[in-house]
């Protein structure tokens, strides 16, 4: 019997293997895999997971880096008819438990130095290995599961969106809204666990192109502009607030790029104008889109700064449908806010194991066919007079940061369960750097103060990323309530300045270096005061900060310090004797 379906992510790439088996198809410094030495790889892969009892449609949950051997990896366990989950490695081991708890995985493959927590009950393989057999191929259709990507939950739990191949293969294959092909080296940077890395990954790999993989570890703008550099990157995506930071400090480093992509959160008209001007002939996209729809919804694409105060996020791309509704369901005239509802090809089948929610969040789409469905993003847009998509809002309190999406509500309920928490809140500010930061609120038990919020918010760090780490946790005596009894957050403090709330003794600057230094912590950390053996990332650093703190030291002290030296010597003390030091070497007067 013989399968005839649209093509699948593995056809797509199959074609390129078979046109040019000799091109090379990822790169990642001095490691690279032709399509032809991908293609054997993703076999042995395949042949091994179908060795271990995996079956067309289940979940193979991957523990590993970035790396060329986790792409191949990726499209043998396609190959072997299974949907990829890949789960980030450095997430405390609670969640990383939790999330392979609930997908159920038939197998799990791990990399170099990663091994899942606990005693799985499933087999559990290494990211490379000779193969079990011939690799024979597994028909699949187009709703087949291709990958989960758990992300943040009201509920105070993650939760799965399934994604199925033609949902993919309508984000790369074919389109009108974006050319990528054989000439193209597009760089994968973001953690495969975002949705992003399905562009990143497949765009290329689909249409005969380049992948060059960004180094394991942190992801900055200093190391993108690396990366580009190194690899000959021809198209990027950027979550909006690394390429805010790249627009403001260097972007020169983007010459080369063709096309760039932001997304992510709102991405600025002025730092968009920046890059247009520093990169002749740059085409720039404005990506907007939910998890449960592929990556992108709709895209702004553009040759010229936007003229208006804000960016569109344009129109919907191929295979993509939206409806811009009222409160009713109801469509809203042009010029008229409404809720953005995304429907077509992209659609996650559901959230995994949570027909419930899937229910609730999936319609049945009235201006489709019989069996289609529409998304409701919770996103508040208007449809203006061009017809291009203007982004308003949330219309709840979900929001992004720095290119992830954040239920607050996950964060209050990992704050609650706290033994010194009583009551919390979290809400996002608007952030000079990042465009968003957390700022989590909590009433304490007992007597308990200042130094105690700070105990609490360096204890979210063994339950929760980073990313969803707030900036600062402020006590409070109470929580400012509404007349139905629901927190008032708009009447909760302003947290401009927050107080400092880390562990251990104040110890004021003693030198002009160290107040100038506290000086620049405060304006970047928004907290004061700052002692000099405080440590910049118990304040509520980041990398995307210390980055744009690199470029103030140059600016302020004439002296340029590598950002390993801020990692390194991360309070004011130790960073004031080096900035000293090399003031000293290079004969620059203080």
């Amino acid at each position: 019997m013989t399968h005839s379906f649209p093509p699948r992510i593995v056809d797509l790439v199959v074609r390129q293997v078979q046109a040019q088996p000799d091109a090379t198809a990822v790169s990642a410094g001095d490691h690279s895999l032709t399509y032809r030495d991908l293609d054997r790889a993703s076999d042995a892969v395949a042949s091994r997971l179908t060795a271990a009892g995996t079956r067309a449609d289940d979940v193979v949950a991957v523990l590993a880096d970035r790396s060329p051997d986790l792409i191949a990896a990726l499209l043998g366990i396609l190959k072997a008819g299974a949907g990829y989950l890949v789960a980030d490695p450095s997430a405390p081991a609670e969640r990383l438990a939790w999330i392979l708890g609930d997908a159920a995985p038939a197998a799990i493959l791990t990399g170099p130095g990663h091994a899942p927590p606990g005693d799985p009950a499933v087999p559990v393989l290494p990211l490379t290995g000779p193969a079990a057999g011939p690799a024979a191929p597994v028909p699949v259709a187009p709703g087949t599961l291709a990958y989960v990507s758990y992300t943040s939950g009201s509920t105070g739990r993650p939760k799965g969106v399934a994604v199925p191949h033609d949902a993919v293969v309508r984000l790369v294959h074919d389109t009108r809204w974006a050319s990528f092909g054989p000439d193209d080296v597009f760089l994968q940077a973001s953690p495969v666990a975002f949705d992003a890395s399905t562009l990143e990954i497949w765009a290329p790999l689909t249409t005969g192109g380049r992948l060059a993989v960004h180094p394991p570890g942190p992801v900055t703008a200093a190391s993108i502009a690396a990366t580009v550099a190194a690899e000959g990157v021809t198209v990027l995506w950027l979550t909006a607030g690394i390429f805010h930071q790249l627009a403001r400090t260097s972007p020169g480093a983007l010459r080369g790029v063709r096309h760039l992509l932001a997304g992510g959160d709102v991405v600025a008209p002025r730092q968009i104008a920046q890059v247009l001007d520093a990169v002749a002939g740059l085409t720039f996209t404005n990506g907007y889109g939910p998890t449960e729809n592929t990556t992108f919804t709709t895209c702004w694409t553009t040759r010229t700064a936007p003229t208006a105060g804000t960016t569109p996020i344009g129109r919907p791309i191929d295979g993509t449908a939206v409806r811009v509704l009222d409160d009713e369901l109801r469509p809203v005239r042009p010029g008229t806010e409404g809720r953005l509802w995304a429907a077509g090809r992209g659609l996650a089948r559901g959230y995994l194991g949570r027909p419930g929610l899937t229910a609730e969040k999936f319609r049945p789409d009235p201006w489709g066919a019989p069996g289609d469905r529409m998304y409701d993003t919770g996103d508040r847009v208007r449809v203006g007079a061009d017809g291009a998509i203007e982004y308003l809002g949330r219309a709840d309190q979900q929001v992004k940061i720095r290119g992830f999406r954040v239920e607050p509500g996950e964060i209050e309920q990992t704050l609650r369960r706290h033994p010194e928490v009583v009551d919390a809140a979290v809400v996002a500010q608007t952030d000079p750097v990042t465009g968003t930061r957390l700022v989590g609120y909590v009433v304490l038990a007992g007597t308990a103060g200042p130094q105690t919020a700070a105990t609490v918010r360096r204890d979210l760090r063994a339950e929760l990323p980073e990313y969803m780490i707030p900036a600062a946790v402020l006590p409070l005596d109470r929580m400012p309530l509404t007349a139905n009894g629901k927190v008032d957050r708009s009447r909760l403090p302003a947290a401009d300045r927050a107080p400092r709330t880390v562990e251990g003794d104040y110890h004021p600057p003693s030198t002009g270096t160290e107040a100038e230094l506290a000086d620049v912590w405060g304006r970047a950390l928004r907290v004061e005061p700052i002692g000099v053996d405080d440590d910049f990332f118990e304040l509520g650093g980041h990398s995307l900060l210390a980055a744009e703190l690199v470029g103030e030291l140059h600016r302020r002290f004439a002296v340029r310090v590598p950002a390993r030296t801020l990692y390194r010597d991360a309070t004011i003390r130790r960073l004031a004797a080096v900035v000293d030091e090399l003031r000293d070497t290079l004969g620059v007067a203080a």
